[in-house]
């Protein structure tokens, strides 16, 4: 039987990744679905875990969105190649203006259209993306990045596709002005939900998160029949530790 327990959501960037890297290690664990187990959030509340993914072993558990932490309470090692700020930098504006571009091609009448399998909306994906980079800005100045960031759900005023894309517009125009004053000047830690972390850590888990889900953007134009006219360039996906699968195999694409 295995020693960990995964506890995880469908549309997740973190859970995919937690789950991804532990079979990359050979480390068997059960994965359970909060959305379907009847019993997951009393034993996430007894362990004292507010978010998810975590990963746990005889009632100690730790949050998988740091991979280091997970390493270390697996007892694996990870080493790789970590890309400098100002390359994540650049490659985050890039993959903002890639989204924007794909969110402007859904079509209106598809927008409150489900993920398959999932509860997500197309629009709420498209809306998720710069709230990402809105969290990581929020921590930069002193705030914190908050899970609540990353449940935000588009307001009423959202209504088409252009002013979400107009949103992700904004967010990268205010993410490149912060960076062109402070680039010089980063701050070595912001604290988030899962602790105090090192902000290069922040700004890599920032930027490939935005990443998981441009590919995610851009596999919906392809459901929807009308792939990309200009495909994501796969050189911003160099050196990220980006999930393999573009959605969890866990939760079949119906």
């Amino acid at each position: 039987m295995p020693n960990y327990t995964v506890y995880w959501q469908p549309g997740c960037t973190s859970c995919l990744k937690a789950k991804e890297f532990l079979r990359s290690h050979g480390i068997e664990f059960e994965s359970v679905n909060v959305r379907e187990s009847a019993t997951a959030m009393d034993e996430l509340s007894r362990l004292g875990a507010r978010a998810v993914p975590v990963v746990a072993r005889d009632g100690q558990f730790v949050l998988g969105q740091d991979l280091d932490e997970v390493a270390r309470f697996v007892g694996v090692t990870d080493e790789r190649v970590r890309l400098q700020p100002p390359v994540l930098a650049a490659r985050l504006s890039a993959l903002l203006d890639t989204a924007a571009r794909f969110t402007r091609r859904i079509p209106d009448a598809e927008l409150r259209t489900a993920l398959p399998g999932r509860k997500r909306t197309y629009l709420d994906l498209a809306y998720h993306v710069p709230m990402i980079v809105a969290a990581l800005l929020d921590a930069a100045a002193g705030g914190c990045l908050t899970f609540e960031h990353f449940n935000r759900k588009p307001p009423e005023r959202i209504r088409t596709a252009g002013d979400a894309a107009l949103v992700t517009e904004q967010l990268t125009r205010s993410f490149e002005q912060w960076w062109a004053s402070n680039a010089r000047a980063l701050p070595d830690h912001v604290d988030t939900y899962y602790g105090v972390q090192s902000f290069a850590a922040v700004l890599e888990r920032t930027t490939w998160h935005v990443a998981q889900h441009v590919r995610q953007l851009e596999r919906v134009l392809e459901l929807l029949g009308m792939p990309a006219d200009h495909p994501l360039d796969t050189a911003l996906l160099e050196g990220l530790p980006l999930p393999t699968d573009v959605w969890d195999a866990e939760v079949p694409l119906q």
